[in-house]
């Protein structure tokens, strides 16, 4: 059967098909992040102690992203056996289902790193310096060797912990300026907080 007899109905569905699977397999490594915030705005610190040793870990997540191309692998096999498209030839005639595939699973990943996770962070741990003279407000600038904008929520959770900070504002992709009251905290005491010792800091 050649592409032009395909009927128009089959390729609808395929199309779909591959947008539905590159979606999921595009939000697999964004799991635990998107699970981080949700907890987050929700004020679910239980969820979020869970959730939270997952992140530490920066291999954690690049694990997830090559996982997410296995599993797009995988179905890619299983659709062009189905097919019987298994071949050099048939990856050719099947090419743009591979495209729809791999592009949706590439940009749901491009999406939650320069949109989502950035705008839901930056709402989330917006804010200002309350109650503290002008004259007694440090101010910190810092980047944070984060592996992607999901782990924003995690440093800007550790941050405010720290008795003093007043305020985090976080800039896309690794900024985050800290706002703190200098009679209770110092530079030194936030940039040696233990989150630290896992994603280094360096003052901007």
């Amino acid at each position: 059967m050649t592409q032009k007899n395909i009927p128009d109905c089959c390729k609808a569905d395929s199309t779909k098909k591959g947008i539905v699977s590159g979606i999921i397999y595009g939000l697999v490594p964004h799991a635990g992040c998107i699970a981080f915030m949700l907890a987050a705005v929700f004020g679910a610190t239980a969820a979020m102690s869970i959730i939270k040793p997952l992140l530490l870990s920066s291999y954690f997540f690049y694990g997830l992203i090559a996982l997410s191309l296995v599993f797009a692998t995988i179905s890619a096999v299983i659709y062009l056996y189905r097919h019987k498209s298994l071949s050099a030839a048939g990856i050719k005639h099947r090419w743009k289902y591979l495209s729809i595939l791999y592009g949706t699973t590439i940009i749901v990943n491009l999406l939650f790193f320069m949109v989502i996770f950035p705008m839901v962070t930056a709402q989330v741990y917006s804010g200002e310096p309350a109650n503290v003279p002008a004259n007694g407000v440090g101010k910190l600038t810092i980047n944070v060797d984060i592996p992607c904008p999901g782990h924003a929520p995690l440093i800007s959770e550790e941050l405010k912990k720290v008795e003093g900070v007043q305020a985090v504002k976080y800039n896309f992709p690794n900024e985050f300026v800290v706002a703190y009251d200098a009679s209770k905290t110092s530079k030194d005491k936030i940039l040696g907080i233990l989150i630290f010792q896992t994603y280094p800091a360096k003052v901007k």
